[in-house]
């Protein structure tokens, strides 16, 4: 019997990842923690991203009636509970597009699970991430926990190399090291609430949101092992480096409010950890 209050929502905001969104959802549903709700927010895709989930569905649907009409009554009440469970996965269709941001938080509004997980379309978990990272949770006893992962080629193959994560985070040390990856965090909402997780409307609202939970008294605790492959494209334009500085200086100073020489300070920190980091 699976117990509501260990149900773990998956938060997945999808724009043109018909690519990747097959692969994505079998990955979820080969998770040996079996306790999850995938959650498809849809931020109006151009591309055939609804259609194949919705396909996937309802060829998984009907899979299991198939299996249903051929069992015997012991293995049907087993098929019509995986049945029931076809619920689990759902597609949120937005009738326009608002962003990451806003995506992310429809998804949090319509989740039912205690826990919050999110996933980009194109990452990948290993396939007891979720059990590993539940576990270390109740260990330390922690409202927000993340993972170490590794870069990933286009095919997200690991590449070898690996961004480690320290043992604890507090908001003064997140402001010079962006290290919490967004696809390896996890949030126990009982502790959180939902409202602290809602995420701002702004550039890096990720990691604005990660700033936002440490400011409000949580420690965030990182678990050492790579369980996610953040897959990386082939393209690192310095043109895109000079946009992160923009972003990361504009939540120093519009988002966090902090002095100029502060923000001068943290940014000095921010970019030469960035730069060793994917060395």
């Amino acid at each position: 019997m699976k117990e509501p209050d260990e149900l773990v929502s998956i938060i997945v905001p999808l724009y043109n990842a018909g690519r990747y969104i097959e692969e994505a959802i079998a990955m979820v549903q080969a998770q040996t923690y079996d306790n999850w709700e995938l959650i498809l927010v849809d931020d109006c895709s151009t591309d055939d991203s609804r259609l194949k989930i919705e396909n996937y569905i309802r060829h998984m649907q009907a899979s299991q009636s198939g299996l249903l009409n051929g069992y015997e009554s012991d293995v049907k009440n087993a098929v019509r509970s995986r049945e029931k469970e076809g619920g689990r996965i759902r597609l949120i269709k937005k009738d326009a597009n608002e962003g990451a941001a806003r995506a992310r938080n429809t998804g949090i509004q319509a989740a039912k699970g205690r826990y919050i997980a999110f996933l980009d379309a194109d990452d990948v978990w290993i396939k007891d991430k979720l059990e590993k990272e539940l576990a270390f949770m109740k260990k330390k006893q922690a409202a927000f926990v993340f993972t170490s992962y590794e870069f990933g080629d286009e095919q997200a193959k690991g590449t070898g190399k690996v961004v480690h994560v320290p043992a604890t985070l507090t908001y003064h040390q997140a402001l010079s090291r962006t290290v919490i990856f967004t696809t390896t965090v996890l949030i126990d909402t009982n502790k959180t609430g939902r409202e602290l997780i809602r995420m701002p409307v702004v550039k890096s609202e990720d990691t604005a949101t990660w700033w936002k939970i440490l400011r409000g008294g949580f420690t965030a605790y990182g678990l050492d092992e790579v369980l996610a492959i953040y897959r990386r494209p082939a393209k690192s334009l310095s043109s895109n480096k000079l946009k992160a500085i923009r972003r990361i200086w504009n939540l120093y100073r519009k988002e966090e409010k902090l002095s100029l020489g502060y923000s001068a300070y943290n940014l000095f920190f921010w970019a030469l950890r960035a730069t060793l980091r994917r060395l």
